[in-house]
This record gives structure tokens, C-alpha cells and sequence, in this order.
């Protein structure tokens, strides 16, 4: 007996074009897979993080979904709803109410603005209320060690809780950003003691497009580069608007992300009249397909 075919998608999230964002894999059909089977799905796919989407259990809810990393579930991540969004509206498993989908996850039911369509649409997931957790000198010795030799900007260096916890250290400039090696041990060290995912940092830019350049370097459980991460994003706009800092103007601004390592998204953010911050951008399907998978 054959395993049954469920419908199978591969995306670029943050970006308009394949090979510019963070990749995701999408499970369309989720309904009979238990907990081991999906985390075999998502090590097997060697994707940032897999997606699996069910039929929603709450009336207000579009679809369920739940996100697995190679090495574990994830309660909430920015590219992984903004990208399956992307993957349900173009299946055609939900349409949305007043521009909005909800999606129902871990994170409880969490609202997914659409704004456009085909290739100019942009989607947006509001993430969950972050909230400071440490603030620090600049010359905390925990972070001196994990971005040696790095200028630092203007605002403090703080540890933030937002569905994932991110150290945020503003660089004093793009170019030092761009240019800067961390030491991973350190990160890792920082990371593990700190229960977080390691460092985000951040600069302003003078650019066009965007507003800042980010980095985010994952210190725990792997050690790398994140190419696009909503989520550090999001906790990041938080700390701007905590400390009276974002950029832009109405609270939108964009950002650059990934180059670094090959990739070259553009994540655009926004902090509403609630406080509430928004973080989002484009997809785009590069693989259709189904797989075999009991």
C-alpha cells in the first residue's frame, strides 16, 4: 500500500525572487502526521524550519499550523506564518476576513494582514507583546566577548522576550555591521546562559530601501547566520519603540537582512497605534510538489 501523497511546497520568504529570502518548507496536508513524524519531516528537509497546516479548531481561526525546526517544535516564527500564509492563500484553504487571516498555533490565534496580491502582495503576522528582560552596559563583558572589536551605537545593548529571546546590540555603523565576525563560542556561551537565541544586531543605514541593516547570530542549539528572521525583527521594532527609537516615519520602516551569507531579504516592520508590531513582507513558491510521507 502506497503512502498517501500530501501536497508539498518549498518557498522564499522575504523576498520576490528565489534565492534572495529564507527558505521554508510548507506541509499542506498535516491531518494524520503525530509529533514524530513531523519532526522527521523537518529534519529530513533540512530547512530552516518545516510547516505543517491543519483544519482550525477555533471558529476564528483560518487554519492551525504548527513549525518545526530540524531539531525541535517552535512555538512562533515570523518567516515560517508569514511563508505558510503565502502557501494557504495560493491553495486556496482560506480567504481573508477584512484583509486578515488568523492563524491558530502555540502562540495561540495570532492575525495575518494581506495587503495586494500576486506577486505585489505583501503579508504580515502580528507577533506576540515582547517584553525587556535585561538591559546592560555596553561593555558588558558577556557581549565585548561574543562581538569583539565591534563600535556601538547609541542605545544600550538589551536582552528582549518576544515569543523567542534575543540579545539587541545597535553597531555604530552599517559598514562595521556588515563587516563584523563574531565569536560563535562566545555566542554560544551567551546564549545558553541567557536561555536566548544569541544576538541580534543592528545599524542604521542610510539606504533608499531601508532603514536598517540586521544580523542575527543564532548561538543555541546550532551555531549560524540567521538569512531572514521575522521574529528577531519584531522583538527588535519593540525595543526601538521602548526606547523612543524607531526610524522611519508612523512607525514602518524596513529592513535588510542576509547578505552576509548569500541571501538579500527585506523585511518590512511595523508598530501600530497599540503597541502592537507587525512584521512581514513578500514570498514566493520556488518548488511544487507532493510528498510521500505515511
Amino acid at each position: 500500500m502506497s503512502n498517501p501523497a500530501r501536497r508539498y511546497l518549498q518557498l522564499d520568504v522575504f523576498a520576490d525572487r528565489p534565492g534572495a529570502g529564507n527558505p521554508l518548507g510548507v506541509v499542506l496536508d498535516g491531518a494524520g502526521l503525530d509529533d514524530d513524524a513531523m519532526q522527521a519531516i523537518a529534519r529530513w528537509t533540512r530547512l530552516p524550519e518545516t510547516t505543517f497546516v491543519f483544519p482550525a479548531s477555533h471558529g476564528d481561526a483560518s487554519y492551525g499550523l504548527r513549525i518545526f525546526s530540524p531539531r525541535h517544535e517552535v512555538p512562533f516564527a515570523g518567516h515560517p506564518s508569514i511563508g505558510t500564509a503565502h502557501a494557504v492563500l495560493e491553495a486556496g484553504l482560506a480567504v481573508p476576513r477584512d484583509g486578515l487571516l488568523v492563524q491558530e498555533g502555540a502562540a495561540g490565534l495570532l492575525p495575518l494582514r494581506i495587503r495586494g496580491s500576486g506577486r505585489e502582495r505583501t503579508i504580515a503576522v502580528r507577533t506576540p507583546r515582547a517584553r525587556v528582560v535585561e538591559v546592560v552596559d555596553p561593555g558588558d563583558p558577556r557581549l565585548q566577548a561574543a562581538l569583539p572589536g565591534l563600535p556601538r551605537g547609541v542605545l544600550p545593548p538589551a536582552l528582549m522576550e518576544g515569543g523567542r529571546r534575543w540579545w539587541l546590540v545597535e553597531i555604530a555603523s552599517e559598514a562595521a555591521l556588515r563587516s563584523a565576525e563574531p565569536d560563535w563560542d562566545a555566542v554560544a556561551r551567551l546564549a545558553a546562559d541567557t536561555g536566548s537565541m544569541g544576538v541580534c544586531v543592528f545599524a542604521r543605514s542610510d539606504d533608499p530601501v531601508y532603514y536598517l541593516a540586521v544580523r542575527a547570530f543564532v548561538g543555541a542549539p546550532a551555531r549560524f547566520e540567521d538569512a531572514a528572521s521575522g521574529a528577531a525583527n519584531a522583538t527588535l521594532a519593540a525595543w526601538l519603540a521602548h526606547s523612543d527609537a524607531l526610524p522611519g516615519d508612523g512607525g514602518f520602516y524596513r529592513v535588510s537582512q542576509g547578505r552576509e551569507v548569500g541571501y538579500d531579504a527585506i523585511i518590512e516592520l511595523e508598530v501600530d497605534a497599540a503597541g502592537d508590531v507587525w512584521s512581514g513582507g513578500r514570498a514566493c513558491t520556488v518548488v511544487r510538489g507532493a510528498m510521500a510521507w505515511a
